[in-house]
């Protein structure tokens, strides 16, 4: 018997093409939806890709019915920050918007699963910079708030039909396939490590550090960072607990501690063998000083044990990434 059909939008991004090789070792049958905006097609190395945007709820149909679709993993998004402050409309129109109408259409067909690719920007501020699942949500950004419109959007739809869900709530994803398959390769990336490693290989001139006046161990904001491969493994085990009759839930994607921004910028200097070219600068607006997730829950509820919770092989990995995009550049 065939298996049921898994829709990935934004599977040719950065994250959901890690989720993709996983799926397709795994043998799950997939359709990638992605416009190519920010994705890559050389990313997507299982499945079906079709380009195309999440918003045209004729071709989402479409490719529910002839893939078979019982579950989507929903990744297309805006994911930057300052951006998201400078241009609220475009996060909400894509982020939000284009969800909404994902969900009308998985409702229409009766789609059984949807794991969703949330963040921990919607939780701002916490008190105390760590946040649980039961923190308040209260995003000082509009990807934050963007994000949290789609949650409790998902939250209600599947109070009222049969779909159940896993919300995954994201905190500072780095790293890159440790066989050099795939990695991140936006262009005009914002992620700290990404940035740091593109300066380490001579892509950039130099990195700017965003706020050095915050009220951590040395003046410079603190994340938990994922190791992109961990975090996809999440997403295979939230599949599979979903299949097995796992309730709808919300869970945090951390490892339960953090990095400085000179802690990172460090651990890429020592990779690198020099140091990087620095600039300091004042603090973003919507950059919080500290945030680290409490992630307990992920680890009782799926049984998600993280293989790559180690900031040199987080680092190397991302490293090692941008000097093969050097030398072959993604298409």
């Amino acid at each position: 018997m065939q298996r049921k059909g898994i829709l990935v939008t934004g599977g040719a991004g950065y994250i959901g093409s890690h989720v993709v090789r996983q799926l397709g070792v795994a043998g799950e049958r997939i359709v990638v939806l992605d416009n190519l905006s920010t994705g890559f097609r050389s990313a997507v190395t299982h499945g079906v890709l079709v380009e195309g945007d999440t918003a045209d709820m004729a071709l989402v149909e479409r490719l529910l019915g002839e893939f078979d679709v019982d579950t989507i993993m929903h990744f297309a998004a805006h994911t930057i920050v300052p951006e998201s402050v400078s241009n609220p409309l475009k996060y909400y129109a894509n982020n939000t918007s284009a969800s909404r109408s994902l969900l009308e259409c998985a409702n229409r067909h009766g789609v059984a699963h949807f794991i969703f690719s949330s963040t921990a920007a919607v939780y701002g501020i916490p008190p105390g910079g760590h946040a649980s699942e039961d923190s308040p949500t209260a995003p000082i950004n509009p990807y934050g708030s963007s994000k949290l419109m789609t949650e409790w959007m998902l939250r209600d739809l599947a109070l009222a039909s049969r779909l159940r869900h896993v919300t995954l709530r994201y905190f500072n994803v780095a790293g890159a396939h440790p066989g050099g398959l795939i990695g991140q390769s936006t262009r005009h990336a914002t992620l700290l490590t990404k940035v740091a490693c593109e300066v380490a290989v001579g892509k950039r001139p130099l990195l700017s550090i965003f706020g050095t006046d915050y009220d951590t161990p040395d003046g410079t904001g603190v994340r938990d960072y994922i190791h992109v491969e961990d975090l996809a493994a999440a997403h295979v085990k939230a599949l599979e607990y979903l299949r097995s009759g796992g309730a709808s839930t919300t869970l945090n994607c951390g490892y339960g501690h953090g990095y400085s921004v000179r802690e990172l910028l460090a651990a890429v200097e020592r990779a690198a063998g020099h140091p990087l070219p620095v600039r300091e600068e004042a603090r973003r607006p919507g950059d919080p000083p500290v945030l680290i997730a409490v992630a307990d829950r992920i680890r009782a509820t799926l049984g998600w044990q993280p293989a790559c919770d180690d900031l040199a092989v987080i680092v190397q990995t991302s490293l090692d990434w941008e000097r093969r995009l050097l030398e072959t550049p993604a298409s």
